[in-house]
């Protein structure tokens, strides 16, 4: 009953989950643009250029908004982007709050963190199966033996070390997949970070780089929100203007 009502409970709060859509407001040097069905925005500038599209079709209300960020260096000398260097900023009640920039050091930490958490759960799940295991080879049973003089009731209980060596094979191999699924799924994490997140880079003259840029959930939770990603560049700063909501 309690698994019925868990599974009843997940589904609800599937439907429940709102997406939220992204639009940017163009403004002087920049373009509004569409990139495979999505909303996207080009800032350029003397020496630079600025490309940003969410990474994904809609946001969950409430959570991390992320971009994809491109950046092409347009000059002829190097120019630095340094995460340090974006700001985010949303409008709230008409004063201008704050928001994090997460950055790819924060979110490999929160990814060890999950890992230490999934071992943990793992190490409780395959505790749990050799322990069944161990009590697997043990067998008892009631039956009912009749005779000249009635019948009886008899319990039997006995050790197969045939049943429980079959057991324990099977809760060693289960623990084994379950913890090289657990190592192999926080490697791919690490790796999908290291590979996707936009870190600190030197761009050479002509030398496009990019990546995504993870923001800290909205304040506000209900209604459009409007905030802006500031990106600087060398020394040019291009501001991004963005809607998010039900539009």
């Amino acid at each position: 009953m309690r698994i019925v009502l868990a599974a009843v409970a997940a589904l609800s709060c599937a439907g429940c989950v709102t997406g939220e859509t992204v639009q940017f407001r163009a403004q002087q040097g920049q373009e509004s643009i569409i990139r495979d069905g999505q909303a996207a925005l080009v800032s350029k500038k003397k020496n630079s250029i600025v490309i940003a599209r969410p990474a994904a079709r809609q946001f969950q209300s409430g959570g991390r908004p992320v971009f994809v960020v491109g950046i092409n260096n347009l000059s002829q000398q190097p120019q630095n982007f340094l995460v340090s260097g974006v700001q985010v900023t949303q409008v709230v009640n008409g004063e201008a709050t704050p928001l994090e920039v997460i950055t790819y050091e924060k979110l490999v930490q929160e990814e060890k963190t999950r890992q230490v958490f999934a071992a943990v759960a793992t190490g409780l799940s395959a505790g749990a199966n050799s322990y069944s295991a161990s009590r697997a080879g043990y067998y008892n049973a009631n039956s009912t033996v009749y005779t000249p003089r009635g019948s009886y009731q008899v319990h039997t209980t006995g050790y197969s070390p045939t049943a429980a060596a079959i057991a324990q094979s099977n809760a060693n191999a289960q623990n084994s997949a379950m913890i090289s699924n657990t190592i192999e799924a926080g490697q791919r994490n690490l790796a999908v970070l290291e590979q996707a997140v936009i870190k600190d880079n030197t761009l050479m003259p002509g030398e496009w780089y990019g990546g995504q840029l993870h923001i800290a959930p909205l304040v506000s939770a209900d209604g459009n929100k409007t905030y802006t990603i500031s990106v600087l560049v060398g020394n040019e700063r291009h501001e991004i203007q963005v809607a998010q909501g039900l539009l």
